[in-house]
């Protein structure tokens, strides 16, 4: 009876935390669904009820991570895990049956009825060897998985730790890396030589992650004639793309444009206000996908 109601409880709790999922997930609803026919299943129930418990656990881990908005790889990895679990309760539960089975295979006076208990052991025996085979392969299946989201996770820190050492910051747009300071020659879009440094590194960023794409944007303070600062801020953008390129930064990754005085960060009334607005924008727009840091 106990068995049966800590069952009860962990699919009454994967249920609950379904019903408050935010968007639908194949991943999930298939583990969900190979969970709940476990549960149903009364030999599963009675003979692996502990494994069968922590399928449950890593499908309501799953659940969690979907709810927090983690990315979907993320949120099929930990379903995938879970779906894992459900075939190593059902297949603990079916060789812990056969052995039941031979078990209970007492001898019997008649020589005909041992025999045949005698060739059921055999044939139980070697299901509960297949069994056993299955599940070690599954159990080395489930470590595999485990071990890919760890370096999953380590790419990801590496990729943070990127941004951070090139100052990015969060926006709306993606993450945002600021060349500020002075770049350029007064009026010009010719880049100082003392802009190389920045550049180097964001060329070794798109370099180690092929697959990110940048959008690099131009501005300017209000001095000059709008349509002389809308020009000055595309050469400037195309300044640095051309310098991403020569470092040797796919130029099919990299796309440009230009706000001129559009998008000041700052005061246009102080000289340090328009210094600031002077500046090159490069934007990495999110990208769902884990990029390579090789």
């Amino acid at each position: 009876m106990s068995i049966r109601l800590i069952s009860t409880a962990s699919l009454a709790a994967v249920l609950a935390a379904c019903s408050s999922t935010p968007a639908r997930n194949l991943a999930i609803e298939q583990s969900r669904n190979h969970l709940q026919s476990a549960q149903q299943d009364t030999q599963v129930r009675t003979q692996a009820p502990d494994e069968l418990q922590r399928a449950a656990e890593s499908l309501a881990l799953a659940l969690q991570a979907q709810t927090r908005g983690d990315g979907v790889a993320d949120v099929d990895h930990l379903a995938y895990l879970a779906d894992q679990r459900v075939n190593i309760a059902q297949e603990t539960a079916s060789a812990r049956g056969s052995q039941a089975l031979v078990a209970g295979a007492g001898a019997e006076r008649d020589k005909t009825r041992l025999a045949l208990r005698t060739r059921e052991a055999d044939t139980a025996n070697a299901a509960l060897a297949a069994a056993q085979q299955t599940n070690r392969r599954q159990q080395g299946q489930l470590m595999d998985a485990q071990a890919q989201g760890t370096r999953g996770q380590a790419r990801i820190d590496d990729l943070e730790q990127q941004m951070h050492m090139m100052g990015a910051k969060k926006t709306d747009r993606g993450m945002v890396v600021t060349l500020g300071g002075i770049l350029f020659y007064t009026g010009q879009a010719r880049l100082l030589p003392a802009a190389q440094e920045d550049l180097r590194k964001l060329a070794d960023f798109l370099k180690r992650n092929p697959t990110r794409s940048a959008l690099i944007e131009g501005n300017t303070d209000s001095v000059g004639s709008l349509q002389s600062n809308q020009s000055l801020a595309q050469r400037r953008a195309d300044a640095v793309a051309s310098a991403l390129v020569r470092m040797g930064v796919s130029a099919d990754h990299l796309q440009t444009a230009a706000n001129g005085e559009d998008s000041p960060v700052a005061t246009n009334a102080t000289a340090a206000g328009r210094q600031m607005n002077r500046r090159v924008e490069v934007i990495f727009a999110p990208q769902a996908s884990t990029l390579s840091t090789n």
